[in-house]
């Protein structure tokens, strides 16, 4: 460097002691310091400039907050050398220890969490089971009071002939050996067909019998209905007025809105 004197005098040097130069300068400083002595010297008075400074400036603390601020000094002191007093064995053997406490109290909450897990598996599973087997009870009660309610209807119609009329209807040339009987009551108007009474030719799955009622000479249907005698039950058909005789047809799955005569299996007059 040319001029030395100028770098002593650019300030740069008092920045360099307070800490407020720039890494790449600051390197610059301690790289010239060690070559040229004058800036070492001139870095040593400003050190021992600001030194003196700082002692005739300073303000001296109370004396109870100097104690406290040495009493905790002290405490920290005093355990760090407990722990850096205690033999490395006995500190290798406490984390050991702690590991497999912690090991163990995993393996303990694993245990629980599975048998807790069982349990409520076979809670589970026991509800299950209930619920299915009240199921099938309910469905049992349903079915019986069906029956009961079916026996019910089917005594009275049978034991009250002043309400309901019994017909029964014979086979016609397509099907002699066909029979069946209904029960009509023109005061509530119902029509009931006996399933334990049918006899009529067997259908396949495209077909289904239709029921009639003749009122002033004309056809009036009162629903399909499949061959399948069930004891004493009774199916109810749809309601008719006056009516003077009743028929059968077989039809074609779901019905028809006019009778097939030609396939007419019975019929029956009031």
């Amino acid at each position: 460097m040319e001029n030395i004197k100028d770098y002593i005098e650019s300030g740069i040097l008092e920045l360099y002691i307070l800490g407020d130069l720039p890494e790449a300068e600051r390197l610059e400083v301690e790289k010239l310091r060690a070559i040229h002595p004058e800036i070492d010297v001139e870095l040593r008075s400003i050190e021992e400039s600001v030194l003196s400074y700082s002692r005739m400036n300073a303000v001296a603390p109370k004396s109870s907050v100097r104690e406290k601020f040495l009493s905790e000094v002290d405490t920290i002191e005093d355990q760090q050398d407990m722990f850096e007093m205690q033999p490395k064995k006995q500190r290798v053997d406490f984390y050991k220890y702690a590991f497999a406490a912690c090991v163990c109290l995993l393996l303990v909450s694993l245990v629980v969490i599975l048998n807790l897990n069982t349990k409520l598996r076979d809670r589970d599973q026991r509800i299950l089971s209930l619920e299915t087997s009240n199921q099938k009870f309910a469905n049992q009660v349903n079915f019986q009071e069906k029956q009961i309610n079916d026996n019910r209807k089917f005594l009275e119609v049978y034991r009250n002939p002043q309400k309901y009329q019994l017909l029964t209807l014979k086979g016609t040339d397509k099907a002699p050996d066909a029979s069946m009987k209904i029960a009509f009551s023109p005061d509530t108007k119902e029509v009931l067909i006996d399933l334990s009474s049918l006899n009529l030719p067997a259908l396949d799955d495209q077909h289904q019998y239709q029921l009639w009622a003749i009122v002033e000479d004309k056809p009036v249907d009162l629903g399909v209905f499949d061959y399948s005698p069930s004891g004493d039950s009774l199916l109810s058909m749809k309601s008719v007025t006056n009516a003077k005789a009743f028929a059968v047809t077989q039809e074609k799955k779901g019905g028809s809105p006019v009778p097939t005569l030609s396939e007419m299996v019975v019929i029956g007059s009031i």
